[in-house]
């Protein structure tokens, strides 16, 4: 080999050896308050009713992460459901502000039950004009990631998982009262959501629980607490005075772990975050057994704090590195609207004739969804992403997903660890298997449940083409 042929190839080892020493891994996080001003309604029952007090404000909670040639971000709102409309409208405004590429910022909201909603009257159809509020937090989702793209600085980040079973209960149960299973349509259904405590009626519940707690932890190269974002299979928990806006045990928890890291006086201020994992079939009643009384708030508080002890435990056992490869990969789904069947039809005219106060509030509600699923488009287009962070990958699914679904994503992953964050980058209703959808329930309803029956199978297929993708891009 003659010495220029050498000097060439050494000055290229040392170059990619440079380039290699020179990567600086950097992090960033930023809380941006979108509590709503009081009058505005809250959903979660059957029906809204007006913020009268604000028990603890809502947040987006921002975290950007920097490889030195990629960023991603995740935005995390206490809100009960957002559109796909209004996330776009903040990133709209976040490409006009700033450099970063929108496309690899992975916005969602928890579903605490006890925020205002961002909704609109129907979740298949688009929406043209944003409401005040809806505006209002499209702005503040903005200026959050501004802030915490102002903070980013160099980093080590750590992933791991805890188990965390306790809280976490099936609420779809076979039972053998025929009245526990009538549906608003007029026909049985072979399953019943959230029955009656410790009845006789009981047989077994209908799916799984993922008691895994996951979470990303990043902090300073001396050591100091950025942020730390975790993911739990668990619907809201509830048990607040009515017409209180509260973050639930996801705020409690973001507060929580603030506390057990000791971040309470540093600068710029440490960020906990919680997001909802694959819940939309899970809550924390124990329908087989009793649970004791507890005054208003401490159930989610008890929640939230058995979280944060699964992932303080896990926390100390973390191997933290300097530098991780980032990527985000992104796709549209078309999906069909389901549409009413002529038995359907039939039963809410019927329904008409009657009496007011002959007519149950279920079957009003979804005799209104009804026709708006008939007034409406008959496809949706839903935004489906993954997000890559060193060996880990985060799917985003914009429904209320049934835990099934993100157990199996887990298990078919090509990624090392995986977990999905539901309610992302839109809110299209629930998200059964077809195996559910075979069984009924509140889940599966028409006007809970827009889109088809197999919608399932076609999001798991287009997250696992797209962890592949990313996985092969070394």
């Amino acid at each position: 080999m003659n010495r220029t042929v050498l000097a060439c190839l050494l000055s290229c080892f040392l170059v990619g050896t440079l380039n290699a020493q020179d990567k600086v891994f950097r992090a960033g996080s930023a809380t941006s308050n979108i509590t709503p001003p009081l009058g505005e309604l809250i959903v979660g029952g059957w029906k809204p009713i007006p913020a009268t007090h604000i028990h603890d404000e809502l947040h987006a909670r921002c975290l950007i992460l920097d490889d030195g040639e990629t960023k991603i971000g995740f935005v995390i709102c206490d809100n009960v459901g957002i559109p796909r409309e209004v996330f776009d409208a903040a990133r709209q405004l976040i490409d006009e502000e700033t450099d970063l590429d929108v496309s690899k910022l992975l916005m969602a909201a928890t579903h605490t039950h006890s925020a205002t909603t961002a909704r609109g009257d129907n979740k298949a159809a688009v929406m043209e004009t944003l409401t005040g509020y809806q505006q209002t937090l499209a702005r503040r989702i903005a200026d959050g990631v501004r802030r915490a793209l102002n903070e980013l600085q160099p980093a080590q980040i750590a992933w791991g998982s805890a188990d965390e079973p306790t809280e976490l209960f099936n609420r779809r149960w076979f039972v053998t009262d025929p009245k526990m299973l009538t549906n608003p349509f007029g026909g049985v259904d072979e399953v019943r959501m959230n029955p009656s405590r410790g009845s006789k009626a009981l047989v077994r519940p209908a799916g799984p629980v993922d008691p895994e707690v996951s979470f990303i932890s990043v902090r300073t190269v001396e050591g100091q607490p950025i942020a730390l974002l975790a993911n739990y299979s668990l619907h809201y928990v509830g048990g607040v005075n009515s017409g209180d806006v509260s973050a639930d045990y996801f705020g409690y928890f973001a507060s929580m772990i603030s506390d057990r890291l000791n971040t309470d006086s540093q600068h710029p201020p440490f960020v906990g975050i919680l997001t909802n994992g694959t819940s939309g079939d899970v809550n924390n009643i124990n329908f087989a057994g009793s649970s004791p009384r507890v005054a208003k708030y401490q159930k989610m508080q008890m929640v939230a704090e058995k979280v944060t002890n699964r992932v303080m435990e896990a926390h100390s056992t973390l191997e933290w590195q300097d530098w991780v490869k980032l990527d985000s990969a992104t796709t549209d789904l078309v999906l069909n609207v389901r549409q009413p069947t002529e038995e359907m039809l039939q039963h809410f005219e019927e329904l008409e004739k009657r009496p007011k106060e002959e007519r149950h509030i279920r079957e009003e509600t979804y005799s209104a969804r009804i026709q708006k699923i008939q007034e409406g488009p008959s496809e949706v287009v839903v935004p489906l992403q993954v997000m890559r962070i060193g060996t880990l990958a985060i799917q985003a699914i914009p429904f209320e997903v049934f835990t099934e679904i993100g157990l199996e994503l887990k298990d078919r992953s090509p990624f090392e660890d995986s977990f999905t964050i539901e309610l992302a980058n839109g809110s299209y209703g629930y998200l059964p298997t077809p195996a559910q959808h075979k069984l009924g329930g509140y889940e599966t309803w028409l006007g809970t449940c827009y889109v088809q029956l197999d919608g399932s199978e076609k999001i798991v297929e287009q997250l696992l083409y797209l962890s592949n993708k990313l996985f092969g891009e070394e």
